[in-house]
């Protein structure tokens, strides 16, 4: 691990850690820039992030892609309905000596994709909050602490929704950030098919170890931020609370629910990692615009008024955006 002679030094360092990752996840991943962006940032973070797209959009290759180039242990959970807590967390089993023993479940790794994360029944999906939230599991009452870096990506296929079970909002508001995976562009497209169809195997190359991960975590927590900037992301949120004393018309329109502290606390944290990524101190404004539908998304809920006038979610960002400027 490299030492640097200031948190400048160590700024820049992490800007050009950040170029290289993106350029050695873009030689297997095409078109999704934004997406990586928004992962990496939430690892940086350490937040977790729930990404939705359709089947065959790489989401699984995009993770492992990042664990390789990150030198970061990973682990994939199939999530079903018959998926019992001690598939993910481990369980304590008799030994030949009959002494209980415990076996770590997949759980106990840096990187985490749980998989279709809605298939499986609320008891299953709750075994994940306490390792998010606290880094660690607590079996037959003893506490396992998690290795660090750990990152739970949790995808959910928005098409199929027989045989789902939706995730609580309190479960949803574990995830920093909400994703949406898009299609890719016709031009991405080509290209995908090219390098996939080919006998030429792609590999990419480690650019950050665990521990100028852990470092990078805490040098993002150390940047600056100015009060109009938190003062802009804790109103932009309070905007999404109806009958409150900051909400807008559209908030009282179109929204049942709006977001919690939780959401104040990552929009500034995520503009804070999203001012390094781009070179820069400190963060702006725009920093904290530039991750607001992921922070905000998915703690906001619409009431039927929205649903029937065709409103999205992310209509209502925008509109609350333009309003808070």
């Amino acid at each position: 691990m490299k030492s640097y002679n200031s948190d400048v030094e160590a700024a820049n360092a992490f800007h050009e850690a950040y170029e290289k990752l993106s350029a050695e996840i873009s030689k297997v991943i095409i078109g999704q820039d934004e997406v990586v962006k928004l992962l990496l940032t939430s690892i940086f973070c350490q937040g977790h992030c729930l990404l939705i797209g359709v089947p065959g959009l790489a989401k699984t290759l995009l993770i492992q892609t990042i664990s390789s180039v990150l030198d970061l242990k990973f682990n994939r959970i199939q999530f079903t309905p018959d998926l019992m807590p001690s598939d993910i967390l481990g369980a304590e089993t008799l030994d030949k000596d009959r002494n209980f023993k415990f076996i770590q479940g997949p759980i106990f790794s840096n990187i985490v994709l749980a998989d279709e994360i809605n298939r499986t029944p609320p008891k299953t999906q709750a075994a994940l909050l306490e390792s998010m939230q606290e880094y660690a599991v607590t079996i037959a009452g003893k506490k396992y602490n998690l290795d660090r870096p750990f990152f739970v990506l949790a995808t959910q296929n928005p098409i199929e929704q027989e045989g789902t079970y939706p995730l609580p909002e309190a479960q949803l508001d574990r995830f920093m950030f909400n994703v949406l995976l898009d299609y890719p562009s016709y031009e991405k497209e080509v290209d995908i098919v090219k390098n996939t169809t080919s006998d030429i195997k792609t590999t990419v190359s480690h650019v950050l170890s665990a521990e100028e991960i852990n470092f990078f975590q805490q040098l993002v927590r150390k940047v600056p931020v100015t009060d109009n900037v938190v003062e802009y992301a804790v109103e932009l949120v309070h905007k999404t609370r109806p009958n409150s004393e900051k909400a807008t018309a559209i908030t009282n329109d179109y929204l049942e629910w709006g977001a919690g502290p939780r959401a104040s606390q990552y929009l500034v944290i995520g503009a804070k990692c999203n001012a390094l990524l781009n070179g820069k101190y400190s963060p702006d404004i725009e920093d904290v615009i530039a991750v607001a539908k992921p922070t905000l998304r998915h703690r906001i809920v619409r009431n039927f008024k929205a649903e029937a006038d065709g409103v999205s979610v992310d209509n209502i960002i925008d509109q609350l955006i333009a309003k808070n400027k």
